[in-house]
């Protein structure tokens, strides 16, 4: 599974960044979402139907890598499309991956406590995951009607000189005029002088925060969930905490605190994009590794167990989740914002494919980790 998701969720998120100026971005994000959709419904049918287990091997992860591919072309199509807009509209984004966690985590949770099938449960995850699809569908065909979207989408198409014009005029309190014409300022309705936009170019000016969004990927993907659902309760004994404890403590601690770190980017974003201290404190997320490989990891062969009790491996959790979607969201809002405005989509698909990568190398890092415990 992690190597039918990871590949090719890399592989395509790469060919995005360079062939997204060739493919219209509905025809990308549409059909992204159409195949999804009809992915999760086939998935949703096959729920009540009988099969062998070679069969149901082989179309489950031919599902997973279909779903992965085309969700790699949506995801980074979306950050592109997010780039043309204001810093805090990526924020968005970033926090409903994490409210889509939430939701799963619940999910989760409820099952258990109902007691239903395994089947009934499976077939209501994906027939909601369905009803989801459409209703993203159908928001995105709504957007190109507001106002809004179509004015930075214009930023977008016009050339970077008359986009400073612009900027100038309202910093001065004067309204642009259509039609103005200034020595060296091309006029509203010429075509910018080039429309391609050199990745290597942009990867040079963004280079920081990408790599930066990659290695915290790397360490949370590393360690969650491969370690931490592997962590045992230590004062459960033959509760129903026991049932719960990895189901609470592991998936619904990360994912709340995941959400709340990426929903508070929306209202504050400190430290700023060119500031040091955002790959700092990225780079110090690597103290998160030695307290849970020494927490109640089970079964272990060499680590010993410091942090036993429950209580310290909820607070490691808490803290692990909010740095990683606080700073993570900071990194995908920035990225895009130190480009021009013509080159902020080239640039949020960039910095979806670190993204992507960051995932890749921290599910081979995290066979490391459990090996080493």
């Amino acid at each position: 599974m992690t190597l039918c998701a990871m590949l090719p969720l890399l592989l395509f998120t790469c060919l995005n960044s360079f062939l997204h100026q060739r493919i219209p971005q509905s025809v990308r994000i549409l059909g992204s979402l159409v195949v999804i959709l009809l992915v999760f419904l086939t998935t949703a049918i096959l729920v009540k139907v009988q099969m062998d287990a070679l069969p149901f091997f082989i179309i489950t992860m031919i599902k997973i890598m279909l779903i992965n591919s085309f969700g790699a072309i949506l995801q980074g199509s979306l950050f592109g499309l997010a780039g043309l807009l204001p810093a805090n509209y990526t924020a968005p984004i970033m926090s409903g991956q994490g409210l889509a966690g939430f939701f799963a985590s619940v999910a989760m949770i409820c099952a258990i406590a109902s007691g239903s099938e395994l089947s009934e449960s499976a077939f209501g995850y994906f027939i909601t995951a369905c009803a989801v699809v459409i209703l993203a569908i159908v928001s995105y065909l709504a957007l190109p009607r507001l106002d809004f979207y179509r004015y930075y989408l214009q930023l977008k198409l016009e050339g970077p000189a008359e986009q400073e014009t612009k900027l100038d005029l309202i910093s001065k309190g004067e309204e642009p005029r259509a039609g103005r014409e200034e020595p060296g300022v091309p006029a509203p309705n010429s075509v910018p002088t080039s429309r391609s936009h050199s990745v290597k170019a942009i990867l040079k000016s963004i280079s920081v925060l990408a790599l930066s969004i990659c290695f915290n990927f790397m360490v949370t993907i590393g360690l969650f969930p491969a370690v931490t659902a592997e962590v045992e309760s230590s004062i459960a004994g033959t509760s129903a905490w026991k049932n719960y404890f990895v189901p609470v403590s592991c998936f619904l601690t990360f994912n709340v605190f995941d959400w709340l770190g990426r929903s508070l980017t929306a209202v504050c974003m400190w430290p700023d994009k060119d500031s040091r201290w955002l790959p700092s404190l990225i780079v110090a997320r690597l103290v998160f590794i030695p307290l849970f490989l020494l927490c109640n990891v089970k079964p272990r062969n060499y680590l010993p167990v410091v942090f036993k009790h429950d209580s310290w491996f909820i607070i490691f959790m808490a803290a692990f989740a909010f740095s990683n979607g606080y700073l993570a969201s900071l990194c995908m809002c920035f990225g895009p914002k130190k480009v021009k405005p013509a080159e902020a989509e080239t640039a949020g698909i960039v910095m979806a494919f670190f993204l992507c990568l960051g995932l890749a190398l921290g599910a081979v890092f995290s066979f490391l980790l459990r090996a080493v415990v």
